[in-house]
């Protein structure tokens, strides 16, 4: 402790003498590593923000006795009123926005006010239509230039909006913490164009809150760059209204694309077999649609390479359930390892029916498994005469006549096993 108290005299010493000789502010000081040493604690720190701010007052062009160093002419008027008008605005940001010091010092370089009146107004008017603390320090940070908008004016109409096309207010409250951007934009000439634009091609405001709830670039972003274009190149291919509705409300990030990567993208899907009448259409168009995809696209295509599967295997699964080409590396090796290594399904068999692998491992994959293989090793069934899609494909309550129920006189205690409630030892 008292390392870090030396630690924080010197700082301050520095920093005594950096603002009396120039017109150094806290961001120039947090960008030169000045302030936040990763040795001090969060208190420490926001102490040290809070006497840095103490400082900003000085400015006696007489001799410092204890340091023997002379102080310059005095500083331009508008020098000391940056340097107060950064302290009071980093202040209002770590008390009444919940930013943290560093954060406060960043989003000070982007927003500047000498009284309260005006953020003050702006945080009210977020409290009241139920964002919390955590939403508007998140908001602040991305958009500290909002606390300046006039919130009756400009931002109250835009809430009001979103709510008023059924956007539920929790839903809102996420969407806009995530991005505020959304808040920037103008009401008349952009969010209502692109909402009318929207409902014109997914017919209900339920689908446009769909969207939106997907991404807020649907309403950031001009209809006419992107999203219009897109949807005609859909329109050209015949796709059915209700595929391009449902790529829209679940996954409108595809369609934003930049119309010569939307229409590489389409080409590529029609390359590998795709139907544009059929909803797989979309969904691979969706799979393979920007930067974190393809690279999602080329894991799973390596993972399930490394797992045994050809090309074709591969393809297959892809033309069958395109989403088996954006799950998680640990997803498909942990079903892939039970399923072959566990239970001895064949890799390849799986590539026929990828269904399979969006299945909750322990919640149906295993029980179901599991209570099929002791059914084989009593030769109650045989496991030639089993698909893996019976087993894992059908409902709960056909699993449990079939597998189940119609073996109960034999082994009493079977749908306890089943349930995990005992283990195969108690059977």
């Amino acid at each position: 402790m008292a390392v870090l108290l030396v630690y924080q005299y010197c700082k301050q010493f520095l920093l005594k003498k950096l603002i009396t000789d120039s017109t150094a502010s806290l961001p120039f000081l947090h960008k030169d590593g000045l302030i936040f040493n990763p040795n001090l604690s969060e208190c420490h720190k926001y102490q040290f923000v809070i006497n840095f701010c103490s400082l900003v007052d000085i400015g006696s062009p007489k001799l410092d006795s204890r340091t023997a160093i002379s102080a310059p002419k005095e500083r331009p008027k508008f020098a000391k009123k940056l340097a107060k008008d950064s302290s009071y605005t980093i202040s209002y940001l770590i008390n009444s926005c919940g930013l943290s010091p560093e954060k406060a010092i960043s989003a000070s370089e982007k927003v500047h006010f000498e009284t309260p009146e005006r953020p003050n107004s702006v945080l009210i008017l977020l409290k009241k239509h139920g964002f919390s603390r955590t939403q508007i320090a998140n908001l602040v940070r991305k958009r500290p230039s909002l606390l300046l908008y006039n919130p009756e004016k400009t931002l109250l109409p835009k809430l009001e909006f979103f709510e008023s096309i059924g956007v539920s207010k929790i839903h809102l409250w996420g969407t806009i913490s995530r991005d505020p951007t959304l808040l920037t934009r103008s009401l008349d000439n952009h969010i209502i164009p692109n909402y009318n634009y929207l409902k014109s091609v997914v017919l209900t405001d339920e689908k446009v809150s769909a969207a939106v709830r997907r991404t807020s670039w649907v309403f950031q972003e001009n209809h006419g760059k992107n999203l219009a274009p897109n949807v005609m190149v859909l329109k050209e291919l015949n796709v059915p209204q209700s595929c391009i509705i449902y790529l829209l409300t679940h996954y409108p990030e595809a369609v934003l694309q930049k119309r010569d990567e939307f229409r590489a993208s389409i080409s590529k899907v029609v390359e590998m077999g795709f139907n544009p009448l059929m909803t797989a259409f979309v969904l691979a168009l969706h799979a393979i649609s920007g930067k974190s995809n393809k690279m999602t696209w080329a894991r799973c295509y390596e993972t399930y390479r490394k797992l045994g599967w050809s090309k074709d295997d591969i393809y297959l699964a892809f033309r069958k359930h395109p989403n088996c080409m954006i799950l998680s590396e640990k997803k498909i090796s942990k079903t892939m390892d039970f399923l072959v290594n566990k239970m001895g399904w064949e890799s390849k068999m799986i590539a026929s029916r990828p269904s399979v692998l969006f299945y909750n491992l322990e919640n149906r994959i295993i029980p179901r498994c599991s209570t099929v293989q002791f059914l084989f090793s009593t030769e109650l069934i045989k496991k030639k005469e089993v698909k893996l899609s019976t087993v894992l494909v059908p409902t709960e309550k056909y699993f449990l006549e079939k597998f189940v129920t119609k073996y109960e006189k034999q082994v009493p205690k079977l749908h306890d096993f089943y349930l995990g409630k005992i283990g195969i030892e108690e059977l």
